[in-house]
């Protein structure tokens, strides 16, 4: 172990020498035939150059292949004119520059990201999505404490989810879309201070946790995945920032909540492709802001409720493929509906008649069954109503005593 530190720190103080007198290169005190002025050399780099430098030559080394020759400039110390790197001045010292920002969206490499990138502490936007990038997320990201944006998406990561996410104070938006990350969802996750969220199209297999209301998200995107369970009642603690929720094909079951009522800024609320059942919440009628619903492809059951086709933005509302056996007239007038497939008498293309009354025939849905919804306390106990003493009894009034029974002989 300690043949290799030495190996590692010999090479690292090599590359040092190098990189210094690349910009040492030239004698001091040249004189040129044009001006009589002495020429200095450069100023020294600034440390964070420097770390940048041995950082991106390790992510250079780590990429296997670059169709595109996207990385064809990365050498020499002059990292700021790197394809893909930005840099800006450094937030603790603004006289010396710092790469503040990598971007390598769409560049078709392949392979891995090395521990080396933990380098790049002053970091604040990682974009690499629509790569083959593999493996995992380095644990030496928690050293990006001012890392704000980290878009992963749409690469061959694989693994459990990556929790080297949870500890970046400065991020705000996480994107790890479309990729092989698997197991549960930890819900440490739902405690950070996030503007949006996407975890989409992976392969996580678990329930949603509970604190799922204490996220900040404005865009809370978690579908294709398997999550098993029910939408938590905690989600209408969210009503103050969410603005788009979408559950599409998420495994989700039992009945949906009436917490919904509280997400008031909503405009679009996505369950389709899922195994919900019961009736559609009275409540929902209260998410004034929503403007598209869909709540497709489920097993949902009873009539709509009038109240939701009476929402004031609601545009688009496709409720196909569940079995409704009522509609209110205002539902028809939408400017976007999809009704088919249910069981509502009088209304074209619905499931045959005898596969309603096979679906009806069956007991009716008990929601609480499930054990999901938000725990209902009893009501407390009537006050107490002050009523007069009871009055007090009569004393007896005084009379002949009562003569001796009979004696018979």
């Amino acid at each position: 172990m300690m043949k290799m530190r030495s190996y590692y720190n010999l090479n690292t103080a090599i590359l040092a020498l190098l990189f210094l007198a690349f910009f040492f290169s030239k004698p001091t005190l040249q004189t040129s035939s044009s001006s009589p002025y002495p020429k200095y050399p450069p100023p020294p780099p600034c440390q964070r150059l420097v770390n940048a430098y041995f950082a991106l030559q390790a992510f250079k080394r780590s990429i296997t292949s670059d169709p595109q020759g996207f990385t064809s400039n990365w050498f020499g110390p002059n990292v700021c004119n790197y394809n893909g790197v930005f840099c800006a001045p450094a937030p603790v010292d603004p006289k010396c520059d710092t790469v503040a920002g990598i971007d390598l969206n769409h560049a078709g490499l392949s392979g891995v990201l090395p521990e080396e990138l933990g380098l790049l502490t002053d970091l604040a936007l990682f974009h690499i999505n629509s790569n083959r990038f593999c493996g995992t997320l380095p644990k030496s990201f928690t050293k990006l404490k001012l890392l704000f944006e980290l878009d992963v998406s749409n690469n061959d990561f694989s693994g459990d989810f990556p929790s080297v996410v949870l500890n970046l104070p400065s991020l705000k938006y996480l994107d790890i879309r479309f990729n092989n990350f698997q197991g549960s969802i930890p819900p440490a996750l739902f405690d950070l201070k996030l503007d949006a969220l996407f975890i989409n199209n992976n392969k996580f297999k678990s329930s949603l946790p509970k604190n799922i209301g204490n996220s900040t998200v404005s865009v809370l995107v978690l579908a294709n995945n398997d999550f098993q369970g029910c939408l938590p009642s905690g989600i209408g603690k969210m009503g103050k920032t969410l603005n788009e929720i979408i559950l599409m094909n998420a495994g989700l079951g039992a009945c949906l909540p009436e917490e919904l009522g509280l997400l008031k800024k909503v405009t679009v609320f996505d369950v389709s492709f899922n195994n919900l059942v019961g009736k559609l919440p009275e409540s929902i009628g209260e998410m004034t802001s929503l403007e598209q619903l869909n709540v497709a492809h489920n097993k949902l059951s009873g009539e709509i409720p009038a109240s939701i086709c009476s929402l004031p933005k609601l545009q688009n509302f496709t409720y196909s493929y569940n079995y409704f056996c009522g509609e209110p007239n205002k539902c028809l007038s939408l400017p976007a509906k999809d009704d088919t497939k249910n069981c509502i008498p009088s209304r074209p293309a619905q499931r045959s008649a005898q596969e309603c009354q096979a679906f009806y025939s069956r007991n009716l849905v008990d929601c609480s069954a499930f054990g999901c919804q938000s725990k209902r306390w009893p009501p407390p106990p009537p006050p107490k109503v002050s009523r007069p003493p009871p009055p007090a009894p009569k004393k007896p009034v005084a009379s002949s005593p009562s003569p001796p029974p009979p004696v018979y002989y």
